[in-house]
């Protein structure tokens, strides 16, 4: 990575001076406005700060993101669309609620138009509505889960949705979604770039598996894990109110299992964490039906968290389909586990009760949770300010406690996994007590050990 990959990109100079340095007195300012310039470091290690200190090259950082003194569109002009992609995830409405009350109260935009059923709305064949999201529509939509503006999967044809803009007369996009959604949102860009016109693309990243690369944390992620929680605490009444009981919980991780680790670590209550990041075997000394069998025979009940991709080499290799945004779809680990374990454990006359729960949609349709609620309108923010500032191809993001803009086809480039010698990863080991490995024949039973 360097310097000059995280320069967004601009529309144009800003000559329009914001409203919200109008209503701003001398004795009493309300915003300090952000700079172009100001930057939020990639790494802020002495290392780090020591080695471009004796090359003198400038350190990767992002754009801070921030109300900016000077803005490209008028807002009296600006006319604003607002689209939701992807599967559900805690928070949607939340956003879309801030995105218009900050275009309204704080910038006076009242042409704000909700895209129904994600870039599917912006494709004349599919017919969808498009809807007038004022304050009065949204003011109670972040009490509950999901999106007033519906979702939808695919890829759909680009130059049809730019079409549709210049028909609307829109300025400004916001695409709130995942990878595939900030993928659609820059193909967006590059056909608007390529046609000359002055519309800004502002992404809003939405992945409840919280894998979305140089971003700290999206939205929804903690109101995942902290649903997540409770089910596990319950989980673990179940197991442990029966001889050798086994709770098995699914939880949503496509190619990530930070809601897993994170959901284990709130509770500590889990005893296996399974992870797409790390394989394992299931027959052998080393393998997990053999450390699962000890912890039965140990403490006579045992709790497993698996993220949906975990163990997907168990399966026959090409035998996934694709979803409808080219995904690939994860055969179910947890409907396999479940039965692995009782094929093996019936067949040595084991003693055990198993009990497998998915509550994956359950979750993901749940409206955010306190602290979510609060992050959700500062995203919301920060993309209002920088798309109204001409910024475009650009993703809000938050890094080192900082709210930052990055160009998408960053943030894109590749998925956030589990660093499995990182931090996050050794404190799972360690309240749980699971193996380092449960594939490789290495380890004796002393590199493992059971809390409680």
């Amino acid at each position: 990575m360097k310097y000059e990959d995280f320069l967004v990109l601009s529309l144009g100079k800003g000559n329009v001076l914001s409203p919200l340095k109008n209503k701003q007195r001398a004795d009493s300012p309300v915003y300090k406005f952000v700079d172009d310039s100001e930057r939020i470091l990639y790494d802020v290690s002495v290392v780090n700060f020591s080695k471009y200190k004796e090359t003198g090259e400038h350190p990767v950082s992002f754009e801070k993101a921030g109300p900016k003194e000077n803005l490209y569109f008028q807002p009296a002009k600006t006319k604003v669309g607002i689209v939701t992609c992807g599967g559900l995830c805690p928070g949607l409405n939340n956003v879309i609620r801030s995105l218009v009350n900050e275009l309204n109260y704080r910038y006076g935009i009242s042409r704000i138009l909700g895209i129904k059923y994600g870039y599917e709305g912006l494709v004349s064949n599919c017919n969808h509505p498009v809807i007038e999201l004022t304050p009065q529509l949204v003011t109670n939509i972040h009490l509950i889960g999901g999106t007033i503006l519906g979702s939808s999967r695919g890829n759909q044809d680009v130059g049809q949705m730019v079409d549709t803009l210049e028909i609307l007369n829109i300025n400004i996009l916001f695409c709130i979604g995942g990878d595939g959604t900030l993928r659609g949102a820059h193909a967006i860009h590059q056909e608007i770039k390529k046609r000359k016109l002055k519309i800004s693309v502002a992404g809003i990243p939405k992945t409840i598996d919280n894998d979305i690369d140089l971003i700290q944390k999206s939205f929804g992620f903690e109101t995942a894990f902290s649903i997540a929680n409770d089910i596990i605490r319950n989980a673990h009444n179940e197991a442990s109110g029966a001889y050798n009981g086994i709770a098995l919980v699914k939880v949503m991780g496509r190619d990530s299992g930070f809601i897993a680790a994170n959901a284990a670590l709130s509770i500590q209550e889990v005893n296996f964490v399974l992870i797409p990041e790390i394989t394992f075997d299931l027959h052998g000394q080393q393998g997990f039906l053999k450390i699962l069998r000890n912890r039965l025979e140990e403490r006579h009940h045992a709790v497993i968290v698996v993220a949906e991709g975990a163990g997907q080499d168990f399966f026959e290799p090409g035998s996934h389909e694709k979803d409808t945004s080219g995904n690939i779809r994860h055969k179910d680990i947890g409907v396999y586990l479940k039965e692995k374990i009782k094929e093996e454990f019936d067949s040595k006359k084991f003693q055990h009760a198993i009990r497998y729960i998915d509550p994956s949609y359950i979750i993901r349709s749940a409206p955010a949770n306190a602290n979510d609620s609060k992050f959700c309108s500062l995203l919301a923010q920060n993309a209002v300010h920088a798309a109204l500032a001409g910024k475009t191809d650009f993703v809000v993001g938050f890094w080192n406690n900082n709210f930052t803009l990055l160009p998408i086809p960053m943030v894109v480039a590749k998925r956030k996994k589990i660093d499995i010698e990182g931090e996050l990863w050794w404190n799972v080991l360690e309240a749980n007590g699971q193996p380092i490995s449960m594939n490789k024949p290495c380890y004796d039973k002393e590199y493992y050990f059971w809390h409680w």
